[in-house]
Order: structure tokens, then sequence, then C-alpha cells
């Protein structure tokens, strides 16, 4: 082992130091995937002043794009790769394999950076030590067949030598599989459990919590939408899936979250990836940043989940969300491990069903699921149990006695600063699906659909119509809304620019609006209490659909109590025609058809 040991921080001599650390730790950093596991597993050194943290980056992935923005916002104390190669340190962990690890001089433990050792990478032939995966998606690229990336001797020996100290499993099965791929390493390894599916499982009883965070309403199924990266993942096939499950959900009942890879993220720009995805997020999906733990916060809230074969659809799964699997590579993926049978276990999303019909059966189906039920066993086998466990081994190869206070996981932050689902100050065109029904016309069912992501099937909606708000820049849209939301009290100017516009909705103070009708008849509609959905657009739709049931106000003196509902309890939605209008058709003669969507 080199004998130099280096400054305790970097550049800084040791009397400038506040603190005088005993040990060393270099936390090595190969992407954003990896440095946030990275640090999950550092904070089993939290409190100890005895522990001095320095991080490097192998330079070794083709996804670099991030890690100096990673670093700086989180104030790591950064050295250089050639910088840490030629100090000593008492400690290296790092959340991958990739890079010349081999040329560390200190101890090193080496950790998976997901949900264990699911996929099978090979090396490019002459790559030397680089990041696997830029050119290696089909099995055999390399010099033979992969097995589970972490677990062979391909990526664990080098000259003959084993490089790291310690190998970190998660779960029993894994030593198997490591001793099929390299037997001399089986001594060194060690289960410590999962640090993730611990954390998700502290996080649990704060769901409500998680949900209102991420803007999910009252009566909302959350969705959480996974992607890993790659050619054959959700993402990798274009976003049909996401614009899809938005397409065919009514916003008041469905709220959708797309967690996606750091290595999309930062393979193809952020910029770039929410440019491609900007039609869905303007359609209310959420899609937060790569570096943060909101996918954890997802996993806990969701109801649901449509995923590919990334570690958090195996998480989603484990941690008891029903789901689908809209993409599977199957040649990426390790035989023999949870994600292969979490692959067979799964039913694919189907394109000629209703995708809300097969995530209800998915949720149904949940309940007895032995299969789902078995793969969730083999992601840890000591729940609770991996910061634990793992603080144990550091301190043991540091030489220093484990600090007094226990080490257990905490439950996950709350996502802050999400990017509202839009910030445009006019709202999205909307395809609303009304459906009237009681005896006497007064129950009205609204579901209200992104216009914009239709396909022009229309086999999620039977009796629509479209609304649109003042100042809709697309004419097309404009063009054809059946209903207008104005935002000032003179409807008449809409009337004449569109005439296909049959309704006029003004807001009134409290929770009341104005619904205008071509002919200038005038009702007023007033929630009986409040509700987060009972705004202007669901009152205006609800009575355009009794309106158009009813073609006349007389018989009820063109007054009704309209129960209203619209993805969560029904409100009651008073509705009053103002005395002295004409009594002609109430809709008028030149009403458009409903449910007129442009051609996009």
């Amino acid at each position: 082992m080199n004998p130099r040991r280096p400054s305790p921080t970097a550049g800084l001599p040791a009397q400038w130091l506040t603190v005088s650390p005993e040990r060393t730790v270099l936390g090595v950093i190969h992407n954003v995937t990896s440095a946030t596991r990275l640090l999950d597993l550092l904070s089993a050194f939290e409190g100890d002043l005895r522990v001095q943290t320095y991080f490097t980056c192998t330079d070794s992935s083709p996804f670099s794009g991030g890690i100096a923005e990673f670093c700086a916002e989180r104030e790591l104390p950064f050295i250089p790769w050639a910088e840490a190669e030629a100090r000593s340190f008492d400690l290296a962990i790092s959340t991958s394999r990739g890079g010349d690890l081999h040329k560390l001089s200190c101890p090193v433990i080496g950790s998976p950076h997901g949900a264990g050792y699911n996929k099978r990478l090979s090396r490019e032939p002459g790559a030397g030590s680089r990041e696997p995966g830029a050119g290696s998606r089909e099995p055999g690229a390399g010099s033979r067949e992969p097995g589970a990336f972490g677990l062979t001797a391909e990526w664990l020996v080098h000259d003959g030598e084993l490089i790291p100290s310690a190998i970190v499993l998660s779960h029993e099965e894994q030593r198997e599989r490591l001793r099929d791929g390299c037997p001399e390493a089986v001594p060194f390894s060690h289960v410590v459990g999962d640090p993730c599916m611990d954390q998700l499982h502290a996080s649990a009883p704060f769901r409500d919590a998680y949900r209102e965070a991420l803007g999910v309403r009252a009566g909302q199924r959350l969705v959480l939408l996974t992607s890993t990266w790659g050619g054959r993942s959700l993402l990798g096939g274009g976003p049909a899936v996401v614009r899809r499950a938005l397409a065919e959900s009514p916003r008041e009942e469905y709220r959708f979250i797309a967690a996606v890879h750091p290595n999309v993220w930062y393979g193809h720009g952020g910029w770039q990836l929410r440019s491609w995805l900007e039609p869905c997020v303007r359609a209310g999906l959420l899609l937060p940043p790569p570096a943060t733990d909101a996918w954890k916060a997802a996993i806990c809230a969701a109801d649901a989940f449509v995923g590919d074969h990334g570690s958090l659809t195996l998480y989603a799964a484990a941690f008891g969300v029903p789901g689908l699997l809209a993409a599977f590579d199957t040649r990426s993926v390790a035989a023999g491990s949870p994600m292969e049978r979490l692959g067979a276990a799964l039913p694919r999303v189907s394109a000629s069903r209703s995708l809300r019909e097969q995530l209800a059966e998915a949720v149904e189906r949940r309940t007895g699921d032995t299969g789902a039920g078995a793969v969730a066993g083999l992601v840890t086998s000591y729940p609770g149990e991996a910061l634990a466990r793992f603080r144990r081994l550091c301190y043991t190869t540091l030489g220093l006695s484990e600090p007094e206070e226990p080490v257990f996981p905490r439950p996950v932050e709350l996502p802050a600063g999400r990017r509202p689902a839009h910030g445009s100050p006019v709202g999205e065109p909307l395809l609303v699906d009304t459906e009237v029904s009681g005896a006497d016309g007064s129950r009205v069912t609204v579901r209200r659909y992104p216009a914009a992501l239709q396909n022009g099937s229309g086999s999620h909606v039977r009796d629509a119509h479209l609304v649109a708000e003042e100042g809709e820049p697309d004419a097309r849209w404009a063009g054809v809304a059946d209903v207008f939301l104005a935002r000032r009290g003179v409807p008449e100017r809409l009337f004449a620019r569109y005439p296909g516009c049959a309704v006029v909705a003004v807001p009134l103070a409290g929770e009341s609006c104005a619904v205008h009708l071509r002919d200038g008849r005038v009702f007023t509609a007033t929630w009986a209490r409040a509700s987060w959905w009972a705004g202007p657009g669901v009152a205006a739709s609800a009575v355009y659909a009794w309106l158009s049931r009813e073609r006349t106000g007389e018989s009820r003196g063109g007054a009704a109590d309209l129960l209203v509902d619209s993805g969560g309890a029904g409100v009651s939605l008073l509705v009053m025609r103002r005395a002295g209008e004409p009594a002609a058709d109430l809709l008028g003669p030149d009403a458009a058809e409903p449910g007129v969507v442009p051609e996009r």
C-alpha cells in the first residue's frame, strides 16, 4: 500500500483545520445514479468527527453529465481521480464496478447502486475498465457471454487479484450467483440488506404526506411511470405509453409521475428530455429532476405503476405497489435474478385494451399474487438492518469502534420545489365526457381528458365536448370548442369570434360562475361546498350536459340541483336561470356538434 497519506482535507494544511479526523474515506462516484446510492450509504458516518470523507470520480462513465453540479450543490469535498490514485486512504466505497478501482491504494468496499445485481453487461473489447453498457447491450458483447454485472470475475478481478476487499450483497441468493461468477470472491462477500428498501418501509406511515406534496388530491389515484435507460426501456420505445396513460385517464381521477433514470437525463440532456415530454407535462405529468429522492416518495405514494426492467420497478413491486410492464429487455436481465422472476410474474401492457382497465386488474390481482410476493422476498435478507450492518463492516475495516448512537433508516424527505403541471397562464384544452343519469336527470358525471393527447380513437369517451380557455393559442382547438372559460365578464366577444361556441362560463365571487348561452340566456351555477375539483370548468361542463339533455329549462322553472361527480364524492351544484331572458331553445340553433376534435 502506498505509505503516503493525504492532507486532512483537499488542499488545506493541517494547521488551518478545525477538526483533526482519525480516518479518511473516499467515496467513488461513477455517475449521478451511483452518487445518489453512495450518499445513502455514507449516512453510516453521520455525527462521527473521527471520519473525514472525500469524493472523486472515475471519469469512466459515458453519463458523466451532472456530476459537477451534483457535487457542487451538496458541497462535497471533491478531488480529481489522478489525485485520488496518488493518495492513500483508509477506505474507499464504490457503488459501481467501472473505472480503475484497482489503482486505489486502500481497501475498497463494492456495493450495488440499484436493487441488487440484476443486469448482465460485459466490458467492450479493449475498453479496459470503462463503464459498462456504452456499446454492450447485446449478450455476448465483449469477450464472452456476460453474467450479472458486479458478480463475475470480469468486474471483480484485475491481473489475477480481487479488486474489492469486501463485496456488499443485499440478499443471500446473490452469494450463490457470485459463487458461479467469481468463486474466489465468496469469502469476501457480506450480505447486509438493501438500504433503499429499508427507507421505503420507514417512509410507509407518511404516505398521505407524500401524496399531498406531490399534488395528489382526494379521490385521485397516483400512477408511477418508471423508465430505466436504453433502447428497450419504457421511454426507449418512445413516449407512446406516457401519452396514452394521460390521454385515457380523467385528470380529476388520476395523477401521473414519471421517474426517469439519470442516464436518460444526462445522456440526452435535461432540456431535451423535458422538450420531448412537454406535451405530457402540460397535460399534468410530474417529471421530477433525477438527482433527488422524489422517486422514493412516489413509490410510497403510488396506487399503481407502469414500468420496465429497471430497479425502480423492482422496488415498487417489492413495496407492494401493483403494476404492469410496458417494456422488458430480457437480453439485459441477469439469469436467475429477482428481475428475471419479476418479468415472468408481471403482466405486460396490452395495446388493444384500456390502460385504466389493466391497472384496475393489476390492483385486484395484488391480493394473493404469489409471484410478485416471492420476488419481494428476494430484495433484502435483513429488512431494516442494511445501514447498521454496512456501518459495522466499514468500522471494522477502518479499525474504529462504532459510535454509540444507533443508525437506522429514516423516512424520505418530502419532495420540494416540484414543477407545476404547466406554467402557462392558459389551461390546456380538455375533452370532457359527461353522463347524465337519475330519473330526473339530476346526476351528472364529468370526466376531463387532455385533448391534445387524444389519438382520435375516442374509445374511452362516449358523449364528449371540448372546453378551452379564453386566450387558447392553438386556433384548431379554439375554433371547435363547445365551451369557453372566459377571463372577463363580457362573453359576447367570444360568441362573436367563435361561431361554434355554445357556452361561455364566467367566474363569479365565491364558488359561483355565470353560464352564458349563445341565445342570450344566462344561468348561475353555485357549488354547495368547496372541493379541489369543483371549479368553473367542471360547473360549465355539468350545466352544458344538463342543458343538452333537457333542451328546455321550463319544466323546472329553469332551475336544477345537480349532483356532480368528477373524481370524488358528488358535490351539489345549484343551477338557476336568471329571470327575464328569452325562452328559446337553451343551446340555440347554432350550437356546435359536441365532441368535434381537430386533427393533430
